[in-house]
């Protein structure tokens, strides 16, 4: 599609993998990924694209032209994986006719699943909480209602899970006085 002279081809193809050995021997992890789907699903989601506006913006001019030249590319990647796909930095190859599929096979999983745990006893004898009145609380301005069923089964959720807006005299009752905004 003259992105580059044959004569640059030929030094990409002889200077590349000479290039990734050279990192790799410098310390870096060279990891390169191919996601293969087959021309029918690439077919299936540029089409989907197409008739999908929020999804037209995908679709490059790049990408139509470049169907019309999907063999020559199919070559140009067999040839590009035969040179370049090296013993210190392999292609992996990633089946995504399934594109979520493919993107979690490449996230490795380790369970990480905490052991159980025992939950030890409190010594109660060694600390006595002090009186609550002698506290300055804040006030409850949420108080929490559970959920419950009706007799005919429905949930009844009522306005919200909570009772809203206390008055002064229900919070002040037994507690140090906070003004409470009515």
């Amino acid at each position: 599609m003259g992105f580059c002279t044959e004569a640059e081809y030929t030094e990409f193809m002889h200077t590349c993998p000479e290039f990734e050995r050279m990192l790799v021997r410098s310390g870096i992890m060279l990891v390169k990924y191919w996601f293969s789907a087959s021309d029918d699903e690439q077919g299936r989601r540029f089409q989907d694209r197409m008739k999908n506006p929020t999804k037209r913006w995908k679709l490059s001019p790049m990408d139509l032209e470049s169907r019309k030249h999907w063999a020559e590319y199919s070559r140009a990647k067999d040839e590009m994986f035969a040179v370049n796909d090296l013993k210190q930095s392999p292609w992996y190859v990633v089946n995504a006719e399934n594109k979520k599929c493919a993107r979690l096979s490449l996230i490795p999983y380790r369970d990480l699943t905490p052991r159980p745990l025992p939950l030890p006893s409190l010594n109660k004898a060694k600390y006595t909480r002090p009186p609550i009145y002698e506290q300055t609380f804040i006030p409850e301005t949420y108080k929490y209602r559970p959920l419950h069923a009706s007799s005919s089964g429905q949930l009844n959720l009522g306005n919200v899970p909570c009772d809203i807006g206390l008055n002064s005299r229900e919070f002040n009752s037994g507690h140090r006085a906070f003004p409470v905004l009515q």
